[in-house]
């Protein structure tokens, strides 16, 4: 008798992916810069650990907002019985605010169109149950975010039928690759209830043009299915060009309330990447549909946001001088992080896709591979990964069709851990590989015949006052 149902047992989970087994192996020996200065640096978790500062800041001078009180009276006892799932209404306006202020107030949101669920994840699966059955399916521009095999797939029974991109003109979205990717899912007798982005783009690190928008649109028009834009890395794009919501299109098409694909145009948010608040499980669906709000904030039930979270994070996006100073330094601290990765990386021989938002980069590596495939993609990525002691996330687990790309994180480690991380990637490919300096500046070439060796040298090498700037003054 089998034990566990079809459900639990099902294998489109994806943790078997190369993205989730990097994160094994890094919680097996995770580096320390005391403790296991050769222990393996995570860069494959995209974290915005840039601006806790601020928001500390801001809690010590607000106490009453962590303890539960207002006007200098409990409510400890109010919080803890309220439990409607359509939300503290002080909460649902501060956060339709804060999504409209990093979108330069250029557009606006309904509180009462807004559903809030645990988190992103929650959200994009309440979607997906919301807009299709089992075995329809949703189309999504590759490389995605290797989550979307569990988030859409696992539960739902819902199908992913890629739009294929490429490096050719950046990975950007054509005419094209949507209707091929709609024909593909024709003749696997799959219908096709909606197109699903990530603008900004998890793993590109780049925002969608207006001309792809308007594309978008007017395919979704056209085939009369939804568009779901996950827009949970929109306070993240920290240079030109800005950051345009799906939103912000529909509004310069003049599309209201009067035209049906205002209707089947959906927002995915979050506070885990903006905020780098992760842990607090705050996400958000946003329609301009009034049965889709209905379905999922009924939906919604089975994954809440806790009221004390609700309370404290009212008090926060309600203070505009500390979310307009928020935003404003959180790009600063990207941008120059950003550029901290790319300068490395460069040293290394390695470019990356030229990026403009995000936690990480979109890395090239074509140039390593022993051959022009994804098996040598993989026998890179375990080299980096259990020789440099570097966790990374490669191309393949993001469904790229071009192997040798890799997204590599650069917001959730200190910055000096990210200088030994560049360092251990520049003495691997420098040695390794015998690529030679030129003007100070590697330039990679062929590779070596060496391949056996083990790496482990090139980590031990450098001392921990070259690992470790503090420590070596």
């Amino acid at each position: 008798m089998r034990m566990l149902s079809r459900n639990a047992t099902f294998n489109s989970h994806g943790q078997d992916s190369s993205y989730f087994l990097g994160w094994q192996e890094y919680e097996k020996n995770p580096y320390h810069e005391v403790h296991n200065t050769n222990g393996i640096i995570q860069m494959g978790l995209a974290e915005n650990q840039l601006c806790f500062d601020l928001l500390e800041s801001w809690l010590a001078k607000n106490p009453e907002a962590a303890a539960f009180k207002k006007n200098g009276e409990s409510i400890f006892a109010e919080l803890a019985l309220f439990q409607d799932y359509h939300g503290l209404p002080a909460f649902k306006k501060a956060m339709v605010d804060f999504m409209a202020e990093i979108r330069g107030n250029k557009v606006t949101f309904d509180p009462n169109h807004l559903v809030l669920t645990a988190g992103a994840t929650s959200a994009n699966e309440t979607f997906i149950f919301c807009l299709a059955d089992p075995g329809e399916a949703f189309l999504i521009p590759t490389p995605y975010y290797p989550g979307f095999d569990r988030d859409l797939k696992w539960r739902t029974g819902v199908e992913i039928v890629p739009i294929h991109c490429t490096n050719s003109n950046g990975f950007q979205i054509t005419e094209t690759a949507l209707e091929e990717a709609y024909q593909e899912a024709e003749k696997c007798n799959l219908r096709v209830k909606g197109v699903l982005v990530t603008n900004p783009s998890n793993p590109l690190g780049t925002t969608m043009t207006r001309n792809e928008l308007y594309l978008l649109l007017s395919f979704v028009e056209d085939k009369g299915i939804h568009l779901i834009s996950d827009e949970i890395y929109s306070g993240t794009a920290f240079s030109s060009p800005s950051f345009i919501s799906v939103m912000e299109v529909l509004k310069d098409r003049n599309c209201d309330e009067n035209f049906e694909v205002w209707q089947r145009v959906h927002v995915v948010y979050s506070l885990s990447k903006d905020l780098g608040l992760p842990g607090f499980r705050v996400g958000a669906i946003y329609s301009n549909d009034d049965m889709v709000v209905a379905a999922a904030t009924k939906m919604s039930s089975f994954g809440l946001v806790s009221s004390q979270t609700q309370h404290l994070l009212s008090a926060m996006l309600s203070d505009k001088k500390l979310t307009k100073n928020y935003i404003a330094e959180n790009h600063k601290r990207l941008k120059q992080r950003q550029k901290n990765l790319v300068s490395g990386l460069q040293k290394a021989g390695i470019s990356c896709l030229n990026g403009n938002a995000g936690l990480f980069c979109w890395v090239d590596m074509r140039h390593l591979l022993r051959s022009n495939t994804f098996e040598a993609e993989m026998e890179l990525w375990k080299k980096i990964v259990y020789e440099v002691h570097l966790n990374i996330s490669p191309g393949s687990s993001c469904h790229c069709t071009e192997p040798g790309w890799f997204r590599v994180c650069f917001a959730n480690l200190p910055e000096r851990t990210l200088d030994l991380a560049m360092q251990r990637l520049k003495a691997f490919v420098g040695e390794y590989y015998n690529v030679p300096e030129v003007n100070g500046r590697s330039q990679s070439s062929h590779l070596s015949h060496s391949r056996g060796q083990s790496l482990t040298k090139w980590v031990s090498r450098l001392s921990f006052d070259d690992r470790c700037p503090i420590h070596g003054r």
